[in-house]
């Protein structure tokens, strides 16, 4: 999920590529000098612990470390996945001050094992709805969600006299054979997040029957994000044949051309994820982490977010850029599981699905 500035007409995919494999810049902070120090002796900077998605505008940074007088050091790796198991790891002796992207389907096993320690930041308006269930000692704050859904190429369905797929039954239907293309559920985090979908939508004992219809109808699963989406989808930019493919809400805000989108987001299908940051237990510089979270839910950085990072402010008062207030539509109801079930169950799902599509 995430792009870059002015947008020419390939750039938003490879804005997306960068989103979904985690690929973004990294170190935007003006200092990677680990050894600074204030005069007193504090530490002169704050070390983040992030995903390789984060992104923010140099100007933004320059902001925080002139306002903080810390310098930024951005420490980035892995995927949401990834990042939870290094923190994990290193509880008590951490690799920084403040982590930023452990999302809704991991946070859950940070929290147990301890990683965060408690700081009820600020939120602003709208995002109080978006805090992590069972966390009562406020470890974790939000900063921005998206949710990930099947997106379909209205082009193709429009040339093929076929109308579009509307549900997640749909996608198993005979006349959408072989057309639907997704990321693995064990290799991927959106490919997780369509996986819990569907347990939500179809139970924890139902969901492998629906996925042993998906498979028998064709569907095709790939490593990553950009595979799928690059690579197979017809409005990927590459040579795909397949118009179904699991995405973002999002995605339609970056196929426009002549003023309209060619693909839409089927809002029945998604599942929200919801990105946290928190200050890291045992860090050596508390005060200037817990700064950092509150710059994170600064105007300034929450209305950068969509174009920076690809993702939707957790602050309702921010005006959305003009084409993601047309096209980006959110699911007013997307499909949820509890966090604490997914910390419980999620490497049994990942050994049943991986049973189910492997026949």
């Amino acid at each position: 999920m995430r792009p870059i500035h002015a947008l020419a007409p390939l750039a938003p995919l490879v804005a997306l590529a960068l989103a979904a494999t985690g690929c973004s810049t990294i170190g935007n902070g003006s200092s990677g000098d680990e050894s600074t120090a204030s005069p007193g002796g504090e530490p002169g900077r704050v070390v983040l612990v992030t995903h390789e998605s984060f992104s923010l505008p140099k100007p933004l940074i320059k902001q925080f470390e002139q306002q903080s007088g810390y310098d930024l050091v951005v420490r980035a790796s892995g995927d949401a996945g990834i990042l939870t198991n290094k923190l994990v790891l290193t509880k008590g002796d951490p690799l920084g001050d403040v982590a930023f992207g452990i999302d809704n389907t991991f946070a859950s096993r940070a929290l147990d094992e301890g990683v965060f320690a408690p700081y009820d930041a600020p939120l602003p308006d709208g995002a109080d709805q978006y805090r992590l269930p069972g966390d009562d000692e406020h470890d974790l704050t939000p900063i921005d969600n998206a949710s990930v859904c099947v997106n379909v190429d209205d082009t193709w369905f429009a040339d093929h006299h076929l109308a579009p797929p509307k549900t997640l039954d749909d996608l198993a239907a005979p006349e959408y054979q072989g057309l639907f293309v997704t990321p693995g559920a064990a290799t991927s985090s959106p490919g997780l997040a369509f996986l819990l979908s569907t347990i939500a939508a179809y139970g924890e004992d139902g969901w492998q029957d629906y996925w042993a219809r998906l498979m028998e109808n064709g569907t095709k699963l790939t490593a990553g994000w950009s595979d799928a989406y690059e690579v197979d989808f017809t409005q990927g930019g590459g040579q795909g044949d397949r118009p179904i493919v699991l995405s973002y809400d999002s995605s339609p805000a970056f196929t426009v051309a002549d003023g309209e989108s060619s693909t839409s987001a089927l809002l029945d299908t998604c599942f929200r994820q919801v990105e946290y940051a928190g200050v890291l237990d045992g860090a050596a510089n508390p005060a200037g982490a817990e700064q950092l979270v509150d710059f994170l839910l600064s105007p300034e950085v929450q209305a950068a977010l969509p174009e920076s990072m690809y993702v939707f402010p957790v602050d309702s008062s921010v005006q959305l850029p003009k084409e993601w207030a047309r096209f980006a539509k959110q699911p007013s109801d997307p499909f949820s599981v509890d966090p604490a079930s997914i910390d419980e169950h999620r490497d049994e799902w990942l050994r049943e699905w991986t049973d189910v599509t492997s026949r």
